[in-house]
């Protein structure tokens, strides 16, 4: 069964991390903008596809968009007590990293009809400088088994967030963008699957493009 939004603890959570802690960082200390948030839908699947250059993504993402977006994690971190269960209210799903395509795709797909919003990054690992050059299918393929719409977000400047020998995080401006819906592929076959991340990769690389 596919519910409609996520659970009313982990929207309670969500809520009050993103005004206490995270907006007001987002806002202040990295003088974030954020534009066009009223394209996301409230509710119903989704698949939130962003580009990635800092560990700060997920939950800059996740608290920007004005749903909660489940990101994956790493397996061992569920077992951190206190944080493993605080994560998993926030929506983030465990992945096995020995066997980390299928199981992200199985894991996100359980989100998804928990009423989550799921996001994906699109190259899966971070770039130097935020734009995607060897984007996967694995986005593609959760939108074509969800049939669910894709939505590209770009964000500008993360990779400036952490310098090497630095111990805090810079205080750098930030820019997120919300591109316009794009339907799933029309099947899960391969040509269909390129076809999908191309665009996501035309629209995602053009939204970064335009900067702060």
């Amino acid at each position: 069964m596919q519910r409609d939004r996520e659970p009313l603890i982990s929207l309670a959570l969500f809520s009050g991390t993103k005004w206490s802690i995270i907006a007001p960082v987002y806002n202040t200390y990295f003088q974030g903008r954020i534009y066009n948030v009223e394209r996301v839908p409230r509710s119903g699947p989704l698949v939130v596809v962003s580009n990635h250059a800092s560990y700060f993504d997920p939950p800059l993402l996740s608290t920007s968009l004005e749903r909660p977006v489940a990101f994956m994690a790493k397996e061992e971190l569920f077992n951190v007590p206190i944080l493993g269960p605080m994560i998993r209210l926030y929506g983030a799903y465990p992945v096995n990293r020995q066997a980390a395509d299928r199981s992200a795709i199985k894991a996100a797909i359980q989100a998804s009809r928990d009423g989550w919003a799921v996001g994906i990054f699109l190259q899966g690992t971070r770039t130097p400088d935020g734009r995607v050059t060897d984007p996967k299918l694995g986005a593609a393929l959760l939108a074509a088994k969800l049939n669910a719409p894709l939505l590209p977000t770009s964000l500008w400047g993360t990779e400036k967030i952490l310098v090497k020998g630095s111990p805090l995080p810079r205080p750098t401006p930030l820019t997120i963008r919300v591109g316009e819906l794009l339907p799933p592929p029309a099947s899960s076959k391969r040509a269909d699957l390129e076809a999908t991340t191309a665009l996501c990769t035309e629209k995602i690389n053009a939204l970064h493009a335009l900067g702060r």
